[in-house]
């Protein structure tokens, strides 16, 4: 008996590795909808940008609104599978593989919302590379590195489960954003 498992065992291990090498990686993560509202105020190089932000994500895709303060739209900014598509004030249309690469070619600046989509929450992003990740001492994320992205959180309150304030760094880009509500879509 004690020979027959000593044969078992190692080729039952090496099946058991076989099926972790099949199990698929990089399946699609799901990225949680919700409606965003807040403020954003942008520093890239010499010029500086702020405005209010309205932000649905949803299942198929992103829907941002950049605004004046008295209310006039910016920037219009879609994405889904195809693409994204930015509208202008003057209804001109861009377009471009994704919103980051839309916003670094039409705005000058990269908003990465990728990682976004769930710093807002004050998670790291899944399938992204993390690092020197900081918490405080009720476990809530207030630091890290992801996506050559310098991303730091503060919370409204001692027990807030969700940041107010999200500092985004990126080279000579520093973006802030005040979350002023956000819902689960």
């Amino acid at each position: 008996m004690y020979r027959l498992a000593r044969c078992i065992l190692p080729l039952y291990a090496l099946a058991l590795a076989a099926c972790a090498a099949l199990a698929p990686t990089g399946a699609p993560v799901s990225v949680p909808a919700f409606e965003l509202a807040g403020r954003i105020a942008v520093h890239y190089q010499d010029r500086a940008f702020t405005s209010a932000l309205r932000w649905k994500q949803a299942p198929g895709g992103d829907e941002l609104w950049l605004t004046a303060p008295l209310g006039q739209t910016i920037a219009h900014l879609e994405s889904d599978a195809g693409g994204a598509t930015l509208t202008g004030p003057d209804q001109k249309q861009y377009r471009a593989g994704s919103i980051e690469s839309l916003t670094q070619s039409a705005l000058g600046w990269r908003l990465p919302v990728n990682g976004m989509r769930y710093w807002v929450r004050g998670q790291a992003a899944p399938g992204m590379k993390l690092a020197a990740l900081e918490t405080d001492g009720a476990r809530r994320t207030t630091r890290f590195l992801q996506d050559d992205w310098q991303v730091s959180f503060e919370y409204a309150a001692g027990d807030a489960p969700r940041p107010s304030r999200i500092d985004l760094t990126n080279g000579d880009a520093q973006l802030r954003l005040v979350i002023d509500s956000l819902s689960d879509g």
